[in-house]
């Protein structure tokens, strides 16, 4: 709560006891342990109420549970650490578990699946702890620190010392058990509404009655969608129009005006430029439907999702007095860079000279002036030569089951630069899962526990999409089982933000194609990847501004409809995209920037995506000057999760930044003009 808020919790006298504690501890102790005890002082008074106890029972317990002397100071640190560890990692374990319905292709889901899915079995916990006073002990004894202090101090600081502050930071809001678990349950919602978004393509028809897709084609939004535009760029015959329809389907999801009907469904044809629906012949449909069809458009079902995410998690705003919102719990807390920063990096890259010297290539490239979808241009990247099939037809021989992913997990990370030794130790923590959306990765929380991939495979065999985010997410897996195993503090597992994940597993995925068995890419090819990555992170930077834009907007209009924050959505999209592309593609109001189903159901989470990317590319160039993949992956995932800077000077010689991947992309840019 605010501190004034708080102040009136507390019981009377706590200033005078706070003087009598001081002046008592250090004449025990010895004036060396002044600083610590004062700021131990202060911790806890801010955080403790009339129901933790009067000024007597504060300060019995701050005299039973000060660590005045350091064998003491270090027990206490070494038991939390231990304790700590094995909580994180059981409650980890039950959530994952009570979560295998929804998130895993495991058949049906009964309306008491989505209740065991909603459930955190951790939300009580920062509550108990504050009530058994465990909490307290925590903040009598270690420092909480502030944004500004670690960016400016975490440098000289010792890995001890890192993780105490890291120790400390878990105790610095108290949220109630109840505002947790609604969070909770609202991400669960948005997670499950978004995970059956899938659009039929099959029965996607034009004016014409023509189907441009495969029977059984059966596209996740925004992910398979996306893809599909991609790899579409492949078919010289109808990959145009497929790409067009696609983009017809973007917008109509973005703005609602998507037939409800249509939405997961087999049975019913659908034009998505003039919004007619009709039933699908029987022998085009594998479910029978009513004959008297609606086209009634989905009643801003996805906006009343976002919406619940944004009502829950205002309801932590009180109870997080050093960062208000979520749009600063993201940024000041999550990722330890500030908004403004990412804002200025974003913006960077969006305004370079760069983006219309690219644009101009890629015109070139395809013959014809660029069309919005071309925001997702895959003709960059090595692996476009070959058709969609053919990437299927090799992948669903390699691996027909996620149990045969598992088992080539150590050739995979052998052929990445990994040892044979450490491949296998890799491969060890990971178990593979049918994902019932399109996959992602599950860390463990213990030592004791292994991580799990998640990845979409259809009855005849995973297909390169599938394949494509598999290796994506084995990244995850791979770096959270080095910064779990390896870090020398657990308090220090992981790394410093989402965005660091994402980037390492964009290092994966970047030899997705390699990883096949198709030749590994020359200088050409390098050049290629690097305006790849460029144009992604173009595309991918406006898309976290649509994000961060909504959720400020949300704050600025408390109050909204779902109606009113559709509007507001599309707008925004458009704004954006008039800014920043709308010069490059020359077409105005373009609301494709809004179609991420991220933005539903991930509380801000786009951004890491841009910032991802632009340090991915700093990783990357690393590991090339080093020469081996595996190993420098290694040293720098044991870095744990200090700031990003820090980290990524260990990691790099140098802080986050664009720098590298626009000086890179005005190499490529060089080098593909003399090819030309």
């Amino acid at each position: 709560m605010p501190n004034t808020q708080a102040a009136a919790l507390q019981p009377a006298g706590m200033k005078d006891s706070i003087t009598k504690l001081e002046g008592g501890l250090v004449a025990k102790y010895g004036e060396p342990q002044r600083t610590r005890l004062h700021r131990g002082l202060l911790q806890v008074s801010e955080f403790w109420r009339a129901g933790d106890g009067d000024e007597s029972a504060f300060q019995d317990f701050v005299r039973a549970n000060f660590a005045g002397d350091q064998a003491t100071l270090d027990t206490t640190f070494n038991r939390y650490e231990q304790l700590l560890e094995q909580l994180d990692g059981h409650m980890h374990e039950i959530n994952r578990e009570f979560r295998q319905q929804t998130d895993l292709d495991l058949g049906p889901i009964l309306p008491f699946d989505e209740i065991f899915g909603g459930y955190d079995p951790s939300a009580h916990v920062i509550d108990d702890f504050f009530q058994n006073k465990l909490a307290f002990v925590v903040l009598l004894n270690f420092p909480l620190t502030t944004l500004d202090e670690r960016l400016k101090d975490g440098a000289t600081w010792s890995r001890r010392q890192w993780a105490e502050v890291r120790l400390a930071e878990r105790f610095s809001k108290r949220i109630p058990a109840e505002v947790n678990l609604a969070i909770s349950q609202a991400g669960a919602e948005s997670e499950q509404y978004i995970s059956d978004y899938n659009i039929w393509m099959y029965h996607l028809v034009d004016a014409q009655g023509r189907r441009l897709f495969p029977p059984k084609m059966r596209l996740l939004s925004h992910w398979n969608l996306r893809d599909e535009i991609k790899s579409d760029y492949a078919d010289a015959q109808d990959g145009l129009a497929k790409q067009r329809a696609i983009q017809q389907v973007m917008e109509r999801i973005v703005t609602q005006t998507i037939p409800q009907v249509v939405v997961n469904n087999p049975a019913v044809d659908w034009n998505p430029y003039t919004n007619e629906v009709k039933p699908a012949a029987a022998k085009d449909s594998d479910v029978t439907v009513a004959t008297n069809l609606s086209n009634a458009p989905e009643p801003d079902t996805r906006y009343a999702k976002l919406l619940g995410d944004f009502l829950a998690s205002k309801k932590a705003d009180p109870y997080s007095p050093t960062a208000p919102t979520l749009i600063a719990r993201r940024f000041d807390e999550d990722r330890e860079i500030p908004e403004a920063r990412v804002t200025a990096m974003l913006e960077r890259v969006l305004t370079s000279p760069l983006v219309p010297q690219v644009a101009k290539l890629i015109q070139t490239r395809l013959g014809r002036p660029l069309e919005p979808f071309d925001v997702w241009y895959n003709g960059f990247r090595p692996g476009s030569k070959y058709t969609e099939a053919q990437l299927d037809e090799m992948v669903a021989k390699r691996y027909p089951t996620p149990e045969a992913y598992q088992k080539d997990i150590p050739n995979l990370l052998v052929k990445l630069g990994f040892s044979p030794e450490r491949a296998q130790y890799v491969a060890n923590h990971i178990v593979v899962d049918p994902a019932r959306g399109s996959g992602h990765a599950m860390g463990a929380e213990m030592r004791a526990e292994k991580a799990h991939l998640r990845t979409r495979v259809e009855k005849s065999g995973m297909n390169y999409k599938g394949f494509n985010i598999a290796v994506h997410e084995m990244g995850h897996n791979v770096e959270q089982t080095f910064s779990l195993n390896e870090v020398d503090h657990t308090l220090l597992k992981g790394v410093p933000n989402t965005a660091f994940t994402e980037a390492l597993a964009f290092v994966f995925q970047g030899h997705d194609l390699e990883l096949l068995g198709l030749p590994a890419p020359d200088a050409k090819s390098q050049a290629e990847k690097t305006l790849n990555d460029f144009w992604g992170t173009y595309e991918i930077a406006g898309v976290a501004l649509v994000d961060m834009a909504v959720w400020h907007w949300m704050y600025d209009h408390p109050q909204a409809t779902p109606q009113q924050l559709n509007q507001a959505t599309v707008q925004i999209a458009k704004d954006i995209w008039n800014r920043y592309y709308a010069p490059v593609f020359n077409r105005k109001d373009v609301v494709l920037l809004g179609v991420y189903s991220h933005m539903i159901d991930s509380f801000l989470y786009l951004p890491d995506y841009p910032i991802g990317h632009l340090i991915a590319h700093q990783i990357e160039e690393q590991m090339k000057k080093a020469g081996n993949l595996g190993a420098e992956f290694e040293r720098m995932t044991k870095m744990g999760s200090v700031t990003p800077d820090l980290w990524m000077e260990n990691a790099t010689g140098k802080p986050v930044g664009p720098d590298a991947l626009l000086e890179a992309t005005q190499r490529a840019l060089a080098d593909a003009r003399a090819r030309q």
